[in-house]
């Protein structure tokens, strides 16, 4: 399974991406995993095979994962078991796309399979992109039986 995390806009806090790239190291035991900051919606549909006339190759394909407000809200287990039917059952890259400032595009959204919400507080979306990846690192942890999630 290959995981990509993408966010709209530049990072502007040093502390955000030391933090982004140890999670991605974490996980990275666990699964290829890459992380990347794109100019705008219109980069991250083309990076999913999703804008209008990539009907091209199934292999530029992935599977477009939105974390929005508005999407399915899962516990630490609920988001680990996600991760484990679709790694057992799919083989297409996931592209977790972190929105702008203002939300997803209805075009964006329509072109998911999946919207997640990780609560119904408001985060920034730098620390949202924070805590996405150590979500990413926790449910593997919880799918390889490691001790980082147990007790909580």
């Amino acid at each position: 399974m290959k995981i990509k995390i993408a966010w709209i806009g530049k990072t502007k806090e040093a502390a955000i991406q030391a933090l982004t790239d140890e999670y991605v190291k974490r996980t990275s035991r666990y699964t290829p995993v890459e992380a990347v900051s794109l100019r705008d919606e219109a980069v991250l549909l083309q990076m999913a095979g999703r804008e209008p006339g990539s009907r091209g190759k199934s292999s530029e394909k992935s599977t477009l994962v939105l974390m929005d407000g508005k999407g399915k809200q899962l516990s630490s287990g609920e988001f680990a078991q996600f991760l484990g039917e679709y790694r057992d059952r799919n083989p297409l890259p996931l592209i977790f796309g972190i929105g702008p400032a203002d939300g997803f595009s209805q075009q964006t959204l329509e072109a998911a399979q999946y919207r997640i919400s990780l609560g119904k507080m408001t985060l920034p979306h730098e620390l949202a992109r924070v805590v996405l990846l150590e979500q990413l690192y926790r449910a593997f942890t919880i799918l390889k039986g490691h001790p980082y999630h147990s007790g909580h």
